[in-house]
């Protein structure tokens, strides 16, 4: 049901968010302590301010109401995916061409599973990381799990 709601969800923001200027980096929908939580990371090339987030909350908020999509009890946050974000697209790694990332993969590429470095370059198939001592990786994006900006 989890994944329904974070599917539906999706839809919704990638609608809405271009026409604000903005674009939606993940949904999260999950149990944590305290209850239910529904998680929106948005972003945009300026950076995400407070009035950004009431906004799309606003949205959403009714959006959900009208969908009725979720049953019980939820906190709703939309917030900036902060200075680490997750790296998920082409487009994302293309936008960050000479930030600095951590990638780990799949499975290894020359020995290693995880590689932090600047990113060089993007082609079709695979994201090029400088990496210290090793030179440029290439990383194919099949086998990539997990990417974030680094500090």
């Amino acid at each position: 049901m989890s994944e329904f709601i974070i599917e539906k969800i999706e839809e919704f923001a990638n609608t809405l968010l271009p026409s604000m200027g903005l674009e939606l980096v993940e949904v999260q929908f999950r149990r944590e302590g305290h209850g239910w939580v529904l998680r929106l990371f948005i972003d945009c090339e300026t950076g995400i301010t407070v009035d950004h987030c009431a906004d799309v909350s606003r949205e959403v908020s009714d959006f959900l109401d009208v969908e009725d999509l979720i049953e019980h009890q939820y906190h709703l946050e939309v917030s900036s995916p902060g200075l680490e974000r997750p790296l998920k697209t082409v487009r994302d790694y293309e936008r960050f061409v000479g930030r600095k990332a951590k990638i780990k993969l799949r499975e290894s590429v020359d020995g290693e599973k995880v590689y932090v470095g600047e990113i060089q370059s993007v082609q079709d198939e695979s994201v090029e990381l400088v990496v210290k001592e090793k030179g440029v990786v290439v990383l194919p994006f099949e086998h990539i799990r997990k990417a974030r900006l680094a500090l």
